[in-house]
């Protein structure tokens, strides 16, 4: 079967690889000029089958509320968003209580958890390269209080297949010496076995050019214009380029997706989330972490990524804005630094990227991966936080039930 898929970020590429291994006649439109050049590029590098829990938890609405307007909070909603994102909000409340959160980090857990094991089945087959690193995660505390609770409740998923040890401050040295110098600062932390690095951009380009190589075809600098449906079902895409025709649709553009999905009375509830990212070289301090690191108090994440450091941190709903925000990136680097002084400037040095993407969030915290009511078209969309860490298994997922291999219902949108 002729697929099209729209979008070549890491959904859209592991869409690709899933469906080609099935046998279908795949070719992946991409507006950029290359593969993993948005939300893929400057992701916190983390696959974390450790964080699946969604964003959309007990308290967490009245926290975003106590934020509300301060320009170095955590996560930021800007007063102007609000009239265009109420339902949204709604469902972000709703999914909110206890039995949904619940059953959204179960639900992704074992989604995650798929896409580990699809993505040591892709490195076995295709030998891509990025800066690939197991065994190599801690989540750092520096109250006694916020790791007791977060211990708990990552240990109540180890029956579903959560892996997770508690290190005491001594246990969290021993394993990353850097932290010595802050022992004072550290009362605990998490160590995540199924946690690894990694660069979704390389690993995006890497796969994009296996599969071309193996027949795929990528048409990059491609706007997608709409989705042209003849006696009710998929026929072909509208491109900048002309009309692409083909027997199926697969939309995997990420906070994109419901400009092109709207066009046809399929409202999906994503909403871009702006994240930020500094990566600098490894050379402003070499002697600096080898395991990649999250500051739960500092909520930041800061990650070796072969010759660079990637820190990430910070949530602001902000519409389409991919401007890094200078004050967010000074908050961010303020606390990095409060942890690691050798940082200090690291955001100016020669070669550092400043950077910010649309993270597509929904408000359950769950993707969208299956049919529409439309025959020929399917979503693969609305991974939030969680794309890299669960991108390969959403393609394998994906691919399943184009092929009807899986008993996954049509996706429930309107």
């Amino acid at each position: 079967m002729r697929i099209t898929i729209l979008g070549a970020g890491i959904i859209g590429t592991a869409s690709a690889y899933w469906l080609m291994r099935a046998g279908h006649q795949v070719t992946v439109l991409e507006r950029r000029e290359g593969a993993g050049l948005e939300t893929s590029w400057g992701n916190g590098a983390i696959i974390h089958v450790s964080s699946v829990q969604p964003w959309a938890a007990p308290g967490v609405p009245l926290k975003v509320l106590k934020w509300l307007g301060q320009e170095d909070a955590p996560m930021l909603l800007r007063p102007s968003a609000l009239p265009r994102m109420w339902r949204w909000g709604l469902g972000f409340l709703m999914a909110s209580r206890t039995a949904a959160h619940d059953a959204g980090a179960l639900a992704n857990l074992e989604l995650a958890m798929l896409s580990a094991r699809c993505m040591a089945e892709i490195r076995d087959e295709t030998g891509v390269q990025y800066d690939y690193a197991g065994n190599s995660v801690i989540k750092t505390f520096a109250a006694e209080a916020e790791w007791l609770a977060s211990a708990a409740a990552h240990e109540a998923l180890m029956p579903h297949g959560l892996e997770v040890e508690r290190l005491t401050r001594e246990q969290c040295i021993a394993r990353e010496p850097a932290l010595a110098a802050r022992a004072d600062k550290i009362a605990g932390g998490l160590f995540f076995p199924q946690d690894e690095v990694g660069d979704c951009n390389k690993f995006s380009q890497g796969l994009a050019e296996w599969c071309t190589a193996r027949g795929a075809v990528f048409r990059f600098g491609t706007e997608i214009r709409d989705i042209v449906l003849r006696n009710g079902r998929v026929a072909a895409v509208a491109t900048s380029a002309g009309e692409i025709g083909t027997d199926a649709v697969v939309v995997a553009m990420g906070s994109h997706s419901p400009t092109v999905l709207g066009k046809h009375g399929i409202n999906v509830p994503i909403y871009p989330v702006k994240g930020l990212s500094v990566t600098a070289p490894r050379s402003v301090w070499p002697e600096g972490p080898r395991h990649a690191l999250l500051e739960d108090g500092r909520k930041f994440a800061f990650t070796p990524l072969g010759d660079r450091y990637r820190i990430v941190g910070s949530a602001e709903v902000a519409d389409f804005d991919t401007t890094p925000s200078p004050v967010r990136i000074g908050a961010l680097m303020r606390s990095v630094c409060s942890l690691f002084p050798e940082m200090e400037g690291a955001e100016r040095a020669e070669g550092a990227v400043q950077w910010a993407g649309l993270r597509p969030m929904v408000p359950n915290g769950r993707p969208w991966i299956g049919a529409t009511r439309i025959p020929g078209l399917y979503l693969n969309t609305g991974h939030g936080h969680t794309g890299w860490t669960m991108g390969a298994g959403s393609g394998r997922r994906l691919a399943e039930i184009v092929d009807g291999r899986s008993n996954a219902p049509v996706a429930a949108v309107a």
